[in-house]
């Protein structure tokens, strides 16, 4: 009985990994991990995307930037890099990657962000130039450093006497 268990699971294991076996390896050769960096970037930035399982290279594309051709990096296995220029016209928000690495595509969702200017007012700034207080604060400072200056200049010029 109990060898018949033994038996039993074994043949189920066996056929667990047989099946699972071809799965993995298409896993494998099957664009995934695509990395948007910097994830946070501005109208016309460039942008570095790398993807794994892409070997031989590809494309990557986005509504935010035109189709990129991706070369394979050196020294990493079936890793393939890209460089987009981010549309200067976009509008901010997240967009999407897609990928197709020869016929397979994955598309990341809301893979990076583009970010717009800001909305700035006024700020404290006016716009009528200096005022009567500002005025009276820097002509204060220029006398001041008019009078230091003399009296510096006057002191050097008495002890040269000596």
């Amino acid at each position: 009985m109990r060898s018949t268990r033994a038996l039993a699971a074994s043949a189920v294991t066996v056929a667990v990994l047989g099946l699972a076996t071809p799965e993995a390896g298409a896993w494998d050769n099957n664009p995934s991990n695509i990395v948007a960096m910097p994830s946070a970037i501005a109208r016309g930035g460039q942008m570095t995307v790398t993807v794994d399982g892409c070997r031989d290279g590809g494309t990557v594309r986005s509504r935010a930037f035109s189709e990129t051709s991706l070369s394979p990096l050196n020294g990493a296995r079936e890793t393939s890099r890209g460089i987009a220029r981010i549309h200067e016209d976009i509008s901010p928000g997240s967009y999407d990657i897609t990928v197709d690495c020869r016929g397979r595509t994955l598309t990341r969702p809301a893979a990076f962000t583009v970010i717009g200017g800001v909305r700035g007012g006024l700020g404290g700034s006016s716009t009528s130039g200096a005022t009567p207080a500002d005025m009276a604060i820097g002509g204060g400072l220029v006398a001041a450093a008019v009078v230091g200056g003399g009296l510096f200049w006057m002191r050097r010029r008495t002890e040269r006497r000596i």
